[in-house]
């Protein structure tokens, strides 16, 4: 356990020597939040709510949704796993004496910690300027319910790319899966737009897959919305979370073997 808490801690110091990257970070997080105060304020001009939302606890809902998807780093392990078993360099993560899924989790957690805090700020910052009168549920146990899901969200995101880079063990070349992730997963979290806006019938659908608990449910969540929810909410996602350690084990062990340590 401590050689992963160490793994963490020089992730969390690396961040630190990109503080640019950090401060670009924060403000292009802005333009989400424009986005949403420009369209949403004609929307709203003619109606009190849309889809449950007033105009305040719509904005409310952008700046966490955004706090969370900016939080989400995990995007860079698929590439990073991708490109070593391709250059050859894979190796550098067999013959260390880690776990490599858990040297991922950990370096995650390192890069996770140290945006948290440039993430809040960011979010304060915009709620100050905006002078948004921002919605947030008083229910503890709400809370604590979408912070344990916002974990359980991405640690599964760490295993899904985690997954698709492993891949390039038996497919050589896997962009065109992490190009097609890339989109998706922006509209299906609700980072884009809240997922109420979509018919009945496709939230229903969603509910099944692991993608509706990463970012749109802990949203709503801490916004005060369907707190019925959150309880399901978790042991769904940690359901998936189960499934993907399982899938993911497998695949490694089945086409390591095809790694020789000199490339694909």
């Amino acid at each position: 356990m401590r050689k992963y808490v160490e793994i963490a801690a020089i992730y969390l110091k690396m961040q630190m020597f990109w503080r640019a990257d950090a401060l670009f970070n924060v403000i292009f997080t802005i333009s989400k939040i424009i986005f949403a105060y420009l369209l949403w304020g004609i929307l709203f001009q003619d109606s009190d709510t849309i889809a449950g939302f007033t105009f305040q606890s719509m904005l409310s809902y952008y700046i966490v949704s955004s706090f969370l998807s900016q939080m989400e780093m995990s995007g860079g392990i698929s590439n990073e796993i991708s490109t070593r078993i391709r250059n050859g360099t894979f190796s550098k993560y067999m013959v260390i004496p880690v776990n490599i899924e858990k040297y991922f989790i950990a370096m995650e957690i390192g890069t996770v910690g140290f945006h948290l805090i440039m993430n809040a700020f960011a979010a304060a910052l915009w709620i100050f300027i905006f002078q948004i009168k921002f919605v947030f549920t008083t229910e503890y146990w709400v809370v604590l319910c979408a912070i344990l899901m916002i974990m359980l969200g991405l640690l599964f995101m760490v295993q899904l790319n985690y997954y698709l880079g492993l891949l390039t063990l038996k497919y050589q070349e896997v962009s065109t899966f992490l190009m097609i992730k890339d989109n998706l997963v922006a509209f299906i979290t609700g980072a884009i737009i809240p997922l109420a806006l979509l018919p009945e019938t496709v939230i229903y659908a969603m509910k099944f897959f692991p993608f509706y608990y990463v970012t749109y449910l802990p949203a709503m969540l801490l916004t005060g919305h369907y707190e019925e929810q959150a309880l399901k909410g978790i042991f769904i996602l940690a359901g998936w979370c189960i499934f993907m350690e399982l899938i993911t084990g497998r695949v490694y062990e089945k086409y390591r073997r095809k790694f020789d340590g000199v490339g694909m």
